[in-house]
């Protein structure tokens, strides 16, 4: 390989040598050429590219404006040409998106979503261009079909007979699909998105029409037999019918209820039934009514109907009166020829007489009116019935106290509602549901007490548990005030039992103070030497002391004392 090699540049060196000066720049041109082009190439390879959703451009702004909105519902990112054309990022996104507005009618009439598709080869025979026109389209219809979210795997088999010179022997264009939806998927059940793949190969392939097309899932079951899924889907509108009654009942029984809790109170107004009986077949009617002319308007002032009608108002008026008298002429034609005249004339033939002919002509005019109503649905009869509560008074005796029987329940009175307040309410229900006798609506007000037995049970019982504990808390009161009253004169008695001892025991020592003072005066008159104990003169001392302090002091000893007298 090395030898090769070294013997491949040994000739290139040679040639390189032997050429001339305007060969080799020839050559190095070439190179520069080359490199510049391969440049280019890679340049615009690198590029970012898209694709074009249709190679038609779409002039209507409108129609163009949908497509663009329901491609940025799926987030798919899309540019417009000047001229029209809607492009998008990659060929899958196209055929996806295609495929999506195929089943939702957004494609314009005049847009061939094939066209992309369509290659010439000049060598291929018709019978070659027609088998790989047959699998181009088949290709692509799979292609289209398994870009759906919910299949999962598509098999298309198209079957496209040779035309026939004349109609009548034309064979059908068929197809048969077999689709595999993904796990979570109901295509299978879903109507619309099964109307979506039948839509688009119709419009994929050429004559084909929705008798001609079998859509089945894996196991074989044909899924776009709508003629067998009538019965299953008037069971599902039958539902929802259903459902959409049971939400108006549920909006009018809460519209009357909350009125009449506002009224009565939430309590007395609990039962409340409200009934609608609903047309939901389609009625189209179309006819001509005759009705009088108004000659007078009813004046609303009026207590009666003063109005004026007439059924019919002439608008003119002829009459016309022919008188004759005398012989009949009739016209004969040339001599000797038998007249053409009518056998009117000829039986009036020399008659002689008087002819008198009078008559009206009237023409009038009546009130006509076209009509076309279509209605669906209808309410054909509403009924509701309401019960309210009366309202329960309290019995009380003189004093002004709730009466108990003996078995401990408090004495009620039933209050029921009056008949005037019953038809107010009645009149109140029959506004809020647009109450219309000739529709046959009814509406039932009644007063029916309700069976209150627990509630008064537990308000009884509530109620003798409440005297019971203020029974309790007023003995537990006055036991305590027995406890103080009683601590408190026996703190009196103490204290003046103390008080008595204290005064007892002063009084002793005042008058043993006495009488040492007095057998102390009485030694001294008698000229004796008295002598006193130490304990004696200490409080001899704190005597005079005392005493000169209450005469230098006498606010402080005040205070003193009345400090004593409140401590005992």
């Amino acid at each position: 390989m090395n030898e090769k090699l070294k013997k491949l540049l040994e000739s290139a060196k040679g040639l390189w040598t032997k050429w001339s000066m305007v060969q080799k720049i020839i050559l190095l041109g070439i190179v520069a050429v080359v490199v510049v082009v391969l440049i280019f190439v890679m340049r615009f390879s690198a590029s970012p590219t898209t694709v074009p959703l249709f190679n038609v451009p779409i002039t209507d702004t409108v129609v163009r404006d949908n497509i663009l909105f329901r491609l940025s519902e799926e987030n798919v990112e899309a540019d417009v040409s000047p001229s029209g054309i809607i492009s998008v990022s990659d060929q899958a996104t196209a055929r996806r998106m295609r495929s999506l507005l195929l089943r939702e009618d957004l494609v314009p009439s005049n847009v061939d979503p094939w066209a992309l598709f369509d290659v010439e080869r000049w060598t291929a025979t018709d019978f070659e261009r027609n088998v790989n026109l047959q699998r181009s389209i088949t290709q692509m219809v799979t292609q289209h079909i398994e870009a759906l979210d919910d299949v999962d795997d598509a098999n298309v088999t198209l079957t496209i007979p040779e035309k026939a010179l004349f109609a009548s022997q034309q064979e059908p264009t068929t197809a048969s699909v077999i689709i595999t939806p993904k796990p979570g998927s109901d295509i299978t059940t879903n109507k619309k998105k099964i109307l979506g793949i039948q839509k688009l190969l119709m419009k994929a392939v050429t004559g084909l029409t929705a008798e001609n097309i079998a859509i089945s899932d894996p196991s074989g079951l044909i899924i776009n037999d709508f003629e067998g899924m009538e019965a299953s889907e008037r069971v599902d509108i039958v539902a929802k019918e259903q459902k959409w009654v049971r939400e108006q009942e549920m909006y009018y029984r809460a519209r009357v209820l909350q009125s009449l809790q506002a009224i009565f109170g939430s309590d007395r107004v609990r039962d409340l039934n409200v009934k609608i009986d609903m047309d939901m077949s389609k009625d189209i009617q179309s006819g001509t009514e005759y009705s009088p002319i108004e000659i007078k308007a009813d004046n609303p002032d009026t207590p009666y109907d003063d109005s004026e009608y007439r059924d019919y108002l002439p608008i003119s008026s002829e009459t016309v009166t022919k008188r004759w008298t005398g012989t009949a002429l009739t016209p004969e034609g040339p001599a000797g020829t038998e007249g053409h005249n009518p056998p009117v004339y000829s039986d009036m033939s020399n008659l002689y007489g008087t002819s008198e002919e009078t008559g009206v002509k009237q023409n009038n005019v009546i009130n006509t009116m076209e009509y076309h109503k279509e209605r669906s649905p209808t309410i054909d009869r509403i009924t509701v019935s309401v019960n309210i509560d009366g309202t329960w008074k309290k019995m009380y005796d003189e004093k002004g106290k709730v009466i108990v029987s003996p078995s401990g329940e408090i004495e009620r009175e039933y209050i029921p509602v009056e008949a005037t307040d019953l038809s107010a309410a009645t009149m109140l229900v029959q506004d809020a549901i647009g109450f219309d006798r000739a529709r046959g609506d009814s509406v039932t007000v009644q007063n029916i007490r309700y069976d209150r037995t627990e509630q008064f049970q537990e308000e009884s019982l509530a109620y003798m548990r409440s005297r019971q504990q203020k029974t309790t808390v007023l003995i537990s009161i006055a036991g305590v005030a027995a406890i103080l009253i009683a601590f408190m004169v026996i703190r009196l008695i103490s204290r003046s039992i103390e008080r008595r001892r204290r005064l007892k025991q002063e009084e002793l020592l005042r008058q043993s103070q006495l009488e040492r003072e007095k057998t102390i005066w009485e030694a001294e008159q008698a000229g004796m030497e008295v002598t006193m104990s130490v304990e004696e003169r200490r409080r001899a001392e704190l005597q005079e002391n005392a005493v000169s302090m209450a005469k230098e002091h006498p606010e402080d000893v005040a205070m003193l004392i009345r400090t004593w007298l409140m401590e005992e």
